[in-house]
């Protein structure tokens, strides 16, 4: 038998799919440095054509090549023998694939024609252990491809104890997962993967956070899907990123959540805070809503900030009666000071909630959060709603722990929903660009 070179043989991608690199025979120079020599040792028929097995294969000349394969596959006696052999047939059927699709890139392929040979190199005793990860991941990719999602996720998990990796080879596992049925442990896997790159000072793709939103809205996981998008906005804490989850949270057809009119106000709050608006339509019912419910100074704010923004055009004749509108009613109520003190006076909360809307309008946020709590102690308001917005004010002042005290009070959904966002963005807040960025 004639001995090849274990490093032309199996270097990884050197020539081919199956990483088979296979020089052309030559005679040693003595029988000594023949059994010295590392790597495969084949015998005498499959040695004589491997080569030109190969070299036809290189060639994408598969009619030439067949025969040589069938022949070396008829031949092969021993365990680098049929090693060879499966590689040599994988790389065949890969190259007969590769010349189909280039011919009619629209046909459907058939892959199960590799199964086979992926089976023998995975059972070939001579496959080198650095390509099986290869093997187990390209065979998962087969079961994965038709439909056998407990196959193909055997086959991945094998692939990752092997060893392979390769950029989204986390993401894939987790997707096969779920594909097969298990949702749950799917994502528990990815977030396992997530935790483990950011703890090895890892970048973790956006894909990885979309994934799994779509996955667990997909199947009614409202928990779950809060906490992936909690997850993403604190990995990405940009402008477009808050947009994409305020609106998949509340604006979307499959939205996680269906607030009402004053839970809206408290969400265009958070996209303005992250600088997040994404436009004319948003930024005109943000101030319809708040004007509608006595707070002509935050309608003023939000109408001024989308026109300097470029979101609300010179043209637009709701926004420019809306603002002459929020303009006469700020100069007609005067200082907030007589509000202040009939809040304050009042048997219940009530006017000292929306005074403090006013001073939250105004950026007061000091102001804002001295009435709110005592609106809570006078009671007789919608607690969820006021500890909500006390949370805003105190966020926004930079009082962090003050203000998720106040989001953690919040029970109920939608409304624990948006004080769960708004603790998020307390903690995170948004990038320096997010204010410039363009809307989506």
């Amino acid at each position: 038998m004639k001995t090849l070179s274990k490093l032309a043989l199996a270097a990884v991608l050197a020539t081919g799919v199956s990483g088979l690199a296979i020089v052309a025979p030559a005679a040693a120079k003595d029988k000594k440095e023949e059994q010295a020599a590392p790597g495969f040792k084949l015998s005498k028929p499959v040695q004589a054509i491997a080569f030109q097995a190969q070299e036809a294969i290189k060639a994408r000349t598969p009619a030439t090549a067949e025969p040589l394969v069938a022949q070396i596959e008829a031949a092969a006696t021993t365990d680098d023998d049929k090693y060879i052999a499966a590689a040599l047939r994988y790389d065949l059927e890969n190259t007969k694939l590769a010349i189909a699709q280039a011919a009619n890139p629209k046909a459907p392929l058939d892959e199960t024609v590799l199964a086979k040979p992926l089976d023998a190199l995975l059972t070939a005793k001579s496959t080198p252990a650095a390509d099986r990860g290869r093997y187990l991941f390209r065979r998962g990719q087969l079961a994965y491809n038709s439909g056998q999602y407990p196959v193909a996720t055997q086959y991945f998990t094998q692939a990752k104890q092997a060893g392979y990796s390769s950029p989204d080879f986390d993401l894939q596992l987790a997707k096969v997962k779920v594909q097969a049925g298990d949702t749950a442990g799917g994502l528990a896997d990815l977030d396992r993967f997530i935790t483990a790159q950011k703890a090895a000072g890892q970048p973790v793709p956006e894909a990885y956070y979309r994934f799994g939103i779509a996955t667990a809205n997909g199947k009614k996981m409202a928990p779950e899907t809060l906490a992936w998008m909690q997850k993403y906005v604190a990995a990405y804490p940009n402008a477009k990123v808050w947009r994409d989850v305020i609106l998949q949270y509340a604006f979307a057809q499959n939205s996680l959540a269906a607030p009402d009119k004053a839970q809206n106000v408290d969400l265009y709050r958070l996209m303005r805070a992250a600088g997040a608006m994404p436009d004319q339509a948003m930024y005109e019912d943000y101030a319809k809503s708040v004007y509608d419910r006595g707070n002509p100074y935050e309608a003023a704010a939000v109408l001024k900030e989308g026109m300097a923004a470029g979101r609300i055009p010179a043209s637009s004749t709701f926004s420019k009666g809306l603002l002459t509108a929020a303009n006469t009613a700020i100069k007609a109520e005067g200082s907030l000071a007589t509000s202040e003190k009939q809040a304050l006076a009042a048997k219940d909360g009530k006017i000292a909630a929306s005074t403090g809307d006013a001073y939250l309008g105004q950026n007061n946020y000091a102001k804002a959060a001295e009435l709110y709590r005592a609106a809570l102690g006078k009671g007789g308001v919608d607690a969820n709603e006021v500890n909500t917005r006390l949370g805003i004010a105190l966020a926004r002042s930079g009082d962090k722990a003050g203000a998720q005290a106040a989001f953690g009070a919040v029970t109920g959904n939608p409304r624990a929903g948006i004080a769960a966002l708004w603790t998020t963005w307390t903690q995170v807040g948004s990038s320096p660009a997010a204010a410039a960025a363009p809307a989506a």
